[in-house]
């Protein structure tokens, strides 16, 4: 064997997942290099993973590399996706509307961000359609997004200048003293995250007039290539509006304000006023299921909402009001394990509904509503068998309370007893943000409580929770949100402060991920956000908060409804 000093060859290679090899110049970016093989995947390929870092197609490869392109169809693209189609938006309205601006507020269901506009009345349909047309000619003239590095104080003149106050305010806590701008048509903006190249990969997109502003509609990841038509979210669109209303009264608009009221001693203000503003809305939902003599209480959310604390803080409620109700678990009502349907893997699938025993569920609902005596189920996980329970008999007006996945699915329970139900969805539905174009994504906001608390009572890393959040999140788009409008009223479980809380437990733990495993792009990007928070101190939140259900010490953890 014999080895020599040589020179850098000219050419090098980048190795994909798919086993194909690729060679040209070095120096080539990575976007022509996989525009020779972009028939070969299953979806527009959007940015690259190379040697275990995602970078913009824009980025070039100066030595040989293993490469996974990102396309729409997962996570990470999909974001990319949206945030750069949110910069040409913005940059399309600023060329129709200079006087206006367009704020970037909430996602919907289907697929898109309902924006509201500032500085002028809503756009009309017509001036709706011209700025979508002038976004259509915007992508096919195919400009590209200039990406720049900016010292700190540029962008804060810049948006100084401009009246970007929100921006602003963002900036005045920044410790990096750079920040990376983009660039099209003369306008620049700071955009949270990697963008495409240019305004010709933003094909598919579509608006509609709503509630006094309007909806960008974007592909959802299983298809990134199709707009789906836009659903009616009354009562999610509800609970925006009334934690719009809450941001108000704390006079807080975006993380900007957060770290600014964090840095002038109003952290005691912020936290107090946000719980009682929680606990208010607790006690009206407390009223509202007395008022209704709801003899069922269902409540259901996805991973990490915080229904188990709101589940109790709403049961304490319920009892100051004389009404006692009695916690049904409906994990007993399982079916044994060799009846559990399979998914399409071959695997017990113990998410899907009919893992459930719904005719027993449904015979034991009516015994107990009739005020019988009955023997409850107990399911026994160790055999995967269902076994005698409880003998139990309600008292005269009891309500039963159910938490589960499935409560606002219309099959859990027997439509005869559906009037008599109640249904309570809680989530994070949305975040202070940013900025006006940059959103704090409620499942970002989950998944970081979920990363605290798996440390600290299950022992999890954070790289086995990330691991883990894909399957999580499949089963809650399957399971939960599509019956979400069902609820009777939405329980928005986010706090205004709670990042700054989260931030300085999440951290470290986030930097234990090792860069070899696939979990250190989400963890990096998990950071990078987190660095936008000042921290907050955990010992300003009181005991009954939904937050200590994942930093810890919750009075409401051991919490039980006396059944006697």
């Amino acid at each position: 064997m014999s080895i020599q000093i040589s020179q850098p060859s000219k050419d090098i290679e980048i190795h994909l997942p798919n086993g194909k090899t690729l060679s040209g110049p070095r120096g080539t970016q990575v976007g022509q290099f996989l525009a020779q093989v972009k028939d070969d995947f299953s979806a527009p390929i959007v940015a690259a993973i190379i040697n275990n870092q995602i970078h913009e197609l824009t980025y070039p490869v100066e030595m040989e590399s293993k490469c996974t392109p990102v396309t729409m169809d997962t996570a990470d693209g999909a974001r990319i996706y949206r945030r750069s189609l949110v910069f040409l938006l913005e940059m399309a309205f600023s060329d129709l509307f200079p006087e206006a601006r367009v704020n970037i507020d909430h996602s919907v269901s289907s697929g898109g961000f309902y924006c509201e506009v500032t500085g002028r009345g809503p756009l009309t349909q017509q001036e709706l359609d011209a700025l979508k047309s002038h976004m259509r000619k915007m992508v096919k003239q195919d400009i590209p997004f200039e990406r720049r590095e900016v010292p700190i104080q540029e962008a804060l003149e810049y948006f100084q200048k401009h009246n970007f106050t929100d921006k602003v305010r963002l900036l005045a806590h920044r410790h990096k003293d750079y920040l990376t701008l983009y660039i099209l048509n003369n306008h620049m903006d700071y955009m949270h995250g990697y963008m495409t190249p240019s305004t010709g990969y933003l094909k598919w997109f579509d608006f509609n007039l709503i509630n006094g502003g309007f909806t960008i509609q974007f592909p959802r990841r299983h298809a990134p290539t199709q707009i789906e038509p836009i659903g009616d979210y009354p009562k999610l669109l509800n609970a925006f509006r009334q934690y719009g209303d809450w941001l108000e009264k704390l006079n807080i608009d975006n993380v900007g304000a957060l770290n600014d009221s964090i840095a002038s001693g109003r952290a005691d203000e912020l936290v107090l006023v946000s719980e009682a503003l929680h606990e208010q809305n607790v006690a009206d939902i407390a009223q509202q299921i007395v008022q209704k003599d709801a003899r069922i209480i269902l409540i259901a959310g996805p991973s990490s909402s915080g229904k188990t604390t709101t589940s109790r803080r709403l049961a304490v409620q319920l009892l100051a009001r004389g009404v006692s109700p009695y916690p049904l678990e409906l994990d007993h009502y399982f079916v044994d394990r060799e009846r559990t349907p399979l998914d399409e893997n071959g695997q017990p699938d113990f998410e899907t509904i009919e893992a459930l025993d719904l005719t027993r569920l449904a015979h034991d609902l009516g015994k107990l509503i009739s005020g019988e005596k009955i023997q409850l189920p107990r399911f026994n996980f160790k055999t995967g068998r269902s076994e005698e329970g409880d003998i139990i008999q309600l008292k005269d007006g009891q309500p039963i309370i159910l938490e589960g996945i499935h409560g606002m699915n219309p099959r859990l329970i027997p439509d005869r007893w559906s009037d008599s139900a109640f249904r309570v969805y809680v989530s994070a539905l949305t975040q202070v943000n940013l900025d006006r174009h940059n959103r704090v994504s409620t499942t970002d906001t989950r998944l970081i409580r979920r990363i605290v608390r798996d440390a600290r009572e299950r022992g999890y890393s954070a790289a086995q929770t990330i691991g883990r959040w894909e399957s999580v999140r499949r089963g809650e788009k399957r399971h939960i949100f599509p019956y979400q409008e069902n609820a009777d009223v939405m329980f928005n479980s986010a706090l205004v402060y709670e990042l700054s809380v989260l931030k300085p437990l999440a951290e470290p733990l986030l930097r234990q991920v090792p860069y070899n495993m696939p979990e250190f792009i989400e963890a990096r990007r998990l950071l990078a956000f987190l660095e936008w928070f000042l921290p907050l101190d955990v010992g300003l939140i009181p005991a009954n908060s939904i937050v200590r259900e994942f930093v810890g010490n919750s009075s409401l953890k051991d919490f039980k409804i006396w059944r006697g």
